[in-house]
């Protein structure tokens, strides 16, 4: 148990370190940082999402510097509005904006990563600055962190330390593999592919990997990475036959591309190391493998750093 606890702690650490390396080092959506100064403001969202707050990142720079688009896409917006100069990029399912900006591209242009699509305008920060923002949606996203991801809300040291003193009393059935985490691997196999922004194997465009890949043969077992409740046992043309768990703490753990249904029900418990169903490949899926989701309080978390 004390040897877990201090596993855990040392993940929680390591995703907050990670953070704030990433942060300090200015690493930022795309390829290319669209102004070169330091962080004046950095991205602030409310709880709940229709409160104040700041949805975006402030970048310092002169006015009349030039502002480069962080990663390829096409022009959607190029004007002003409400008096500001607004420049909208489209990257697939992702968008960019860049304001106060005189832009340079036209509504309709491709870009690439690098290119500029405007210049620095007055009037957003004292000594002037550059309000870059990202959406999926009506959803803002932090374009200084990992495009979509919010790592371990304070709920989360309890909630680890919770899943640890399961994981202490619970077998694991012989299908956990060397240096696991609060969560039981589900299927014991390597991630052929990690969470993250990656080129997609079907569609060829870039796009968020909201979850990591386990390898797989077909029909292997899925276990229930930790107690808790099935929440939905469902079917669509993505992930195919899809199971989602609501633990403690308010963990989910999303389960991808089973053979067929899941052998479990919505509302039924279930217990760590259980076996709720079969791997496939249905769905959007070149192969058999288990697309694993984790989420605390409805945002998504690298599982990585829990199995």
């Amino acid at each position: 148990m004390g040897r877990t606890v201090v596993r855990v702690g040392a993940v929680l650490v390591v995703c907050w370190l990670a953070l704030v390396a990433g942060a300090s080092a200015g690493w930022a959506f795309g390829s290319v940082r669209p102004v070169p100064g330091p962080v004046v403001r950095g991205y602030d969202p409310p709880e709940p999402n229709w409160l104040a707050g700041h949805r975006g990142v402030d970048l310092g720079a002169s006015v009349g510097s030039e502002v480069r688009v962080a990663a390829p896409g096409r022009v959607s917006v190029a004007q002003v509005i409400a008096g500001r100069g607004v420049v909208t990029v489209v990257h697939g399912e992702l968008r960019t904006s860049y304001e106060p900006v005189k832009a340079t591209v036209r509504v309709g242009d491709q870009v690439q990563a690098g290119d500029v699509i405007g210049l620095l305008e007055a009037g957003h920060c004292p000594a002037g600055c550059l309000h870059f923002g990202l959406k999926r949606g009506a959803e803002y996203l932090d374009p200084l962190g990992d495009s979509e991801v919010r790592l371990l809300p304070e709920s989360a040291v309890a909630l680890a330390r919770r899943l640890a003193a399961e994981r202490a009393a619970a077998p694991s059935g012989g299908i956990e593999p060397p240096g696991s985490g609060v969560l039981l691997n589900p299927v014991g196999g390597r991630i052929s592919s990690p969470f993250g922004r990656r080129f997609h194997p079907i569609f060829h465009e870039w796009r968020l990997h909201a979850g990591v890949d386990l390898h797989a043969s077909c029909g292997t077992p899925i276990r229930a990475a930790a107690d808790g409740v099935v929440q939905s046992v469902s079917y669509d043309s993505s992930g195919g036959h899809r199971l989602v768990i609501a633990h403690a703490g308010g963990l989910t753990t999303h389960y991808l591309h089973a053979l067929k249904r899941y052998q479990v029900r919505k509302g039924q418990k279930v217990k760590r190391g259980q076996a709720v169903g079969l791997v496939g490949s249905t769905g959007w899926s070149t192969g058999c493998h288990l697309h694993l989701t984790t989420k605390i309080n409805g945002r998504l978390v690298d599982p990585a750093r829990l199995l």
